[in-house]
This record gives structure tokens, sequence and C-alpha cells, in this order.
């Protein structure tokens, strides 16, 4: 159990969330505190201004997932509170929807340090999963924020997709396996393959969830894909009684019909692992408003988040299976995806 114990009210920005979350302060309004939070947060870029998702979208998306995932009693025994919760995961998820990828280093420290304590209970546990999964984002982050020289008061352009596909193949060059991929990829590749999708991309999931199913985002994606409740039901997933987001074949299926879908449609690997990851209505849109044809001319407005999973993807599919993303192709096709 952690204390509790008094202490004045403290100024909240992102690096003393976790200082939040470990204190028994209360804080008066949650609505409010998040909302300064997101005001008060490091600024991206001005030409990313336009891509900042709304603070009060945001704010209600993380109210909803406490809400749906964190029982007030046991957080409450536990001496952890949910307004600090909340707060933590305001930043990150803003973050992550901003288009600016050296933001995400500036949460580096804090999303180590409260890892080990979403790590310590079962209602925080799945959120931990999704979270230890993504800190290579926060340390990739920092490194090309290093690299670029970055000033404070100078924001530089985001990295090149050209530079970060070259970063996360040496970051995961000597990365070893995820302990579960021994049981699950052979079982997954059996099910990509039926669903007429290369069975390679089963390394979805050590993006997604490092082969964890537990694994749930605040945004509320589920399993070892990740897939939203909307994207669940139009692939006639049930959530009720039973998620079954969480069972490993019918979400594979869901997750390859879904991929397989989004090739088709934008006949190029990389916009359908963004589309994926990002959404279509924000893929197409940006297309639409760059009158272009390829993810690497979208790639610095897409979310931080997406910027980074694309190249992590390809990364991860060289590391485990040798291969790159031109080389894959539909069962049946005859072409390679332009890339």
């Amino acid at each position: 159990m952690l204390p509790r114990r008094a202490s004045p009210e403290p100024k909240i920005d992102a690096t003393n969330v976790v200082v939040f979350m470990e204190r028994g302060t209360k804080l008066p309004g949650v609505k409010n505190i998040l909302a300064a939070l997101v005001l008060c947060s490091v600024p991206a870029r001005a030409a990313a201004q336009e891509d900042l998702p709304q603070a009060d979208e945001i704010i209600q998306s993380v109210e909803d997932w406490v809400r749906d995932n964190l029982d007030d009693n046991a957080l409450e025994e536990l001496g952890i509170d949910k307004g600090r919760v909340q707060q933590f995961l305001t930043e990150l998820q803003r973050r992550f929807q901003g288009a600016y990828v050296y933001d995400l280093g500036a949460l580096r420290e804090t999303a180590s340090n409260v890892l080990p304590v979403l790590q310590q209970f079962d209602e925080t546990r799945p959120l931990a999963v999704w979270l230890q999964t993504r800190l290579d984002y926060f340390d990739i982050a920092e490194e090309l924020r290093r690299d670029a020289q970055v000033a404070p008061d100078k924001p530089a352009p985001n990295p090149s997709p050209q530079l970060e596909r070259s970063v996360w193949v040496r970051e995961l060059e000597k990365r070893p396996l995820p302990p579960p991929a021994a049981d699950y990829v052979p079982r997954l590749k059996r099910i990509f393959a039926a669903e007429k999708l290369p069975a390679e991309m089963v390394w979805l999931a050590e993006v997604e969830s490092s082969f964890n199913p537990a694994a749930r985002s605040p945004a509320g994606a589920v399993g070892l894909f990740q897939l939203m409740p909307a994207t669940a039901r139009a692939l006639h997933l049930s959530l009720r009684p039973e998620d079954e987001r969480l069972q490993t074949e019918k979400s594979a299926r869901a997750a390859a019909r879904h991929l397989r879908r989004l090739y088709e449609r934008y006949n190029d690997w990389r916009l359908a692992l963004a589309a994926y990851n990002a959404g279509e209505t924000r893929v197409d849109q940006l297309l639409n408003q760059s009158r272009a044809r390829t993810f690497d001319a979208i790639a610095a407005r897409l979310p931080s988040e997406t910027q980074m999973y694309v190249p992590k993807i390809e990364a991860t599919l060289r590391k485990r299976e040798g291969l790159a993303l031109s080389e894959l192709k539909l069962p049946g096709a005859t072409q390679v995806s332009p890339q």
C-alpha cells in the first residue's frame, strides 16, 4: 500500500505527476486540474498546433477510461488518487496524439517512474502492459531530440521518416524476443495466412502489446492487436458480456481482416499501418490536404505515436523475419506494394 501523507498543494506539471500519485493530497476540481495540466504542458512547434487534439476531448477520453477500468474503493485502499492517474494519462495521450515527436521525450522519466506503480495493482496492470510496450517511444524521441540539438525556445522540424527508420533498426538490433512470442507466433501466423494476409505481419502484436492480451490503452484499445471498441464492433467482435478482443483467435482474425482491408484500400503498407494506428479519417485528410500518396509525405503531421509506430513495425519485421515491408504482398498478388 502506498503511503498517504499530507503536503502543500503542489504545482502541476508533467514532471511531478508521479509525486502526485504517491501522495494523498486532495486536489480541488479534478476536471479543472486536468484542463490546467493540458494547457500548461510543453507546447508543440507552431506548425503542428492545428494538429493538436482538443483538451476537452482528451480529458473526456481519459475520464471514460478511468471510470470504466479503475475501481474507486480499490484505489483508495491502495493510496492512489484517481485524479493523479488521470493527470498522467491526459498528458500522455495529448503528446501521443500531438504531431511533435520531440515532445514525447519529456515524458521519458515520468513514464519510467510511474510504470512500477501501475504494475503493482490488478486494477492498473493492463495499463502498465500497454505503457511498458511503448517506453522505447520516449527513449527514441529523447535520442532524436538530443541529436537534433533542439532548443526549448526554438522548436526544430520533426525527424524525417528515413532517420526514424534507421534509429529504430539500431534500437531493435539486439532486442530479445518477448517471452510469449514463442507460443503465440506460430498460432497467429496460421490465422493471418488463413485470412490472406502475409503471415509475417503477426509481429504487429509485438509492437502493440508485446504479445500480452491483457494490454489496455487509455483510449480503450484492448488485446494483442489493440483494437478500439468501434473497430472491434465493426469487425463483429462482441464486447459484452465477454470482451472478445481478449480471445487470441477472434482478435487475430479481426485484426488481420482489418489490416488486409486497409492495405487493399491504400495499396501501401506504411499507409495501411498508419491508418491502423491513427485511423483512416486522419490519414485520408492528410493525404488530401497534402495532395500526396505516400506515408513519408504526410508523416510529419501524423500523431507522434504514429510517426514512431510505423517505422518501429518496419524495424521489428526486419529484426524478426529479415524482411522489408516492400517485400510483403498479399497471398495471390503479383506485385509488391509501392514504397
